[in-house]
């Protein structure tokens, strides 16, 4: 995949700024309808945020350290690496999603949970549009980024930044539909 920078940027920033509202909308439920489960193994609405937390708690500080220290210079264009293009389209929703196994440290199964949790994902998507913003600098293409299932892997931040926030659409999906689902 190959996309103009302005065109790669503001379809990110559209997606972040759709996700702030979204978890805006999910902070005006009750709690009780936040931690409703169709299933003992199915995760609540703030379960799903939770485990998107534990992720920025990975990549956030990473991106802004990658960029930070980047000396590499932006370019036009942004092309997605084989690797980092294969894991964002197996992350992005789809209309039937595929089920994925999270690591157990990114698995918030049964964690005693409250709303508080949306206060910290809300930071943590304004931080996604100040790193979006100061990547304007740096290369997309040349600035690699560690992952969290491998330190010795990287991606190329363009690919972090698209993996990262796709990973958050999915979740933010499945969190509306928990909310959604009546329990009997």
């Amino acid at each position: 995949m190959k996309i103009q920078f302005d065109q790669f940027y503001n379809e990110l920033t559209t997606l972040v700024q759709s996700h702030i509202q979204i978890t805006e909308e999910l902070k005006s439920k009750a709690e009780m309808k936040l931690n409703q489960k169709a299933s003992a193994e199915s995760w609540s609405a703030l379960e799903c945020i939770e485990h998107l937390n534990r992720y920025g708690n990975f990549y956030l500080p990473e991106i802004e350290n990658r960029i930070k220290n980047s000396s590499y210079l932006s370019e036009n264009t942004f092309k997605s690496g084989i690797l980092g293009n294969y894991f964002t389209n197996l992350i992005k929703p789809k209309e039937k999603l595929n089920k994925m196994k999270s690591p157990k440290n990114m698995n918030p199964l049964g964690s005693k949970l409250d709303s508080f949790i949306l206060d910290t994902f809300l930071k943590q998507l304004h931080q996604t549009l100040i790193l979006l913003e100061e990547s304007k600098t740096v290369s997309l293409n040349k600035t690699k980024v560690s992952i969290s299932i491998s330190k010795h892997l990287k991606l190329k931040l363009g690919d972090t930044f698209r993996f990262f926030i796709y990973h958050n659409e999915r979740h933010l999906q499945q969190a509306i539909k928990a909310t959604s689902e009546i329990i009997m």
